[in-house]
């Protein structure tokens, strides 16, 4: 990996710019070295539905919102994560309605499952419950670490 060996970039695209991308950026940093990564280089966008449906779609041909999507970078190093992960803030407060939990728990959820994702795990057809396993006893480590804190809600 070069350049610097421990980088989270946050963007946002077609929402209202959250009071919390530092927190959700602590978050990323304490989710990723409860994982066991060492290195690091993870770009975010939050963005609503309409960006997320258009990355869906162009990338695995589903026309739809979605939670999060993720896009491994190139460089694959032992106990490196590097990559791009997209957040539709949208599909998270309407999931977190859904599912009857916070926007903050829903949000943990998705930011670990990308994360997950960036590491080379996957979830589809059977082969997926290591990871779902170790999403959830990551959730259940980070359940205290806030990312809205009471000065970022909003």
């Amino acid at each position: 990996m070069r350049g610097s060996h421990q980088v989270i970039e946050i963007a946002v695209d077609g929402v209202p710019s959250p009071r919390w991308r530092k927190g959700l950026s602590r978050f990323c940093v304490t989710a990723l070295g409860a994982a066991g990564f060492t290195e690091w280089r993870i770009s975010l966008l939050l963005c609503g539905d309409e960006r997320i449906a258009e990355l869906n779609g162009r990338y695995r041909g589903r026309n739809r919102p979605t939670d999060v999507l993720s896009f491994s970078g190139d460089e694959a190093v032992a106990g490196a994560v590097a990559g791009d992960i997209a957040i539709s803030l949208e599909t998270v407060r309407r999931n977190a309605a859904a599912y009857g939990v916070s926007e903050e728990e829903e949000l943990k959820r998705i930011t670990v499952h990308g994360i997950l994702h960036l590491a080379g795990m996957d979830h589809g057809r059977g082969k997926g419950t290591k990871m779902l396993v170790l999403q959830e006893k990551l959730l259940e480590q980070l359940k205290t670490e806030r990312i809205l804190r009471e000065q970022e809600r909003g």
